[in-house]
């Protein structure tokens, strides 16, 4: 009997295991897990370049030694737009006849395909371009420049006698279609056995990531050199520059139709005399003067006087503390001290 109902539990255990094993799945869906975030590494700060180019203060991958190149070019409204300046890491701007400017470009750390279109030199272009230990380039020149040049050791390439290194375009009429190249200006020096090197000027430099905080509001400059040529620049606070207006409209390149810009706008007063019937003047550019600093929409009253072999702003009336630059390029408006600055130059 006993044995019976041994028989019976085990026979019912084996039916309850059954029924169990024939349970149907559980289908009610499950909530999906969500994926695991991805985590992004710290963004790699970008590598400090080993070198800086002397007169932009901007980093470089090669070591910038070589002499700069300051093309003398044509701002006459038959010359624009212009080439190459957009490429410049300095611009002085400075009156010759015809109350009209001309635009001293300084290319070291950028190399633009064309330069143009190239004009004729003035005793204070060469004042200018000697002080930074330049390569002059020119067409000509006036009769005391040219008689400056043929007795000294300065570097310069004339187009006059030297054409093989220039060329003329026919989109326009002469003297405003002279063209050249940063390889045919360094083909010239080699040709010629003149020093590639360069005995470079020192300029202070801000930190990258300076602000200028103080000074009055300057997003709006005016300047009129004459009542037929009138220029300017309006602050673009995106690209932290100043871009250039040329009779209140931008001022482009004609190659890579960029507008002409600026990190660094000096506009400065200086000394001006007409000397002859042909309206050539006498320009001082060593100073000292008074001027406006214009960076990052802020206008900074300062002195300038020329040291070291270029124009420089100071903030004391002794001229013992020079007001670094943002690092960046550099435009240097010169325009008459007579009567006033204030009668050429206007800013808001």
């Amino acid at each position: 009997m006993q044995r019976r109902i041994t028989r019976t539990l085990m026979l019912l255990s084996l039916a309850l295991l059954a029924a169990c094993s024939n349970k149907p799945a559980d289908t009610t869906p499950q909530p999906e897990q969500p994926p695991a975030p991805i985590v992004q590494p710290p963004s790699a700060e970008p590598p400090k370049l080993p070198y800086t180019a002397p007169f932009t203060g901007l980093g470089s991958q090669t070591r910038l030694d070589q002499r700069p190149i300051m093309v003398m070019i044509n701002n006459a409204p038959q010359a624009r737009p212009q080439s190459g300046i957009n490429k410049a890491d300095l611009v002085y701007e400075v009156l010759a006849e015809g109350e009209m400017t001309r635009l001293l470009a300084v290319f070291h750390s950028q190399r633009p395909e064309v330069i143009g279109p190239v004009r004729s030199i003035r005793p204070y272009f060469i004042q200018l371009g000697v002080g930074i230990d330049a390569m002059l380039v020119h067409a000509g020149g006036s009769p005391d420049a040219l008689n400056t040049l043929a007795r000294s050791d300065y570097s310069h390439l004339d187009e006059i006698p030297n054409g093989r290194y220039f060329w003329r375009e026919k989109f326009r009429h002469a003297p405003h279609n002279l063209y050249t190249k940063p390889e045919l200006i360094e083909q010239a020096m080699l040709d010629k056995g003149i020093r590639m090197t360069g005995e470079l000027p020192y300029f202070p430099f801000l930190p990258e990531d300076a602000e200028i905080t103080e000074g009055e509001p300057a997003t709006k400059v005016d300047l009129v050199f004459h009542s037929l040529n009138k220029a300017g620049f309006v602050y673009d606070a995106e690209k932290k520059k100043y871009m250039r207006l040329t009779e209140g409209k931008p001022h482009l390149d004609l190659t890579t139709d960029e507008q002409l810009s600026t990190t660094n706008l000096l506009v400065i007063a200086a000394k001006h005399r007409v000397l002859d019937s042909e309206g050539r003047r006498q320009v001082d550019v060593v100073g000292p003067g008074d001027g406006y600093l214009f960076q990052q929409g802020k206008a900074k009253k300062i002195k300038w006087k020329r040291a070291g072999g270029v124009i420089r702003a100071y903030e004391d009336a002794s001229m013992i503390k020079e007001v670094p630059l943002l690092r960046g390029n550099t435009w240097v408006s010169i325009v008459p001290n007579a009567p006033a600055i204030t009668s050429y130059l206007k800013f808001e």
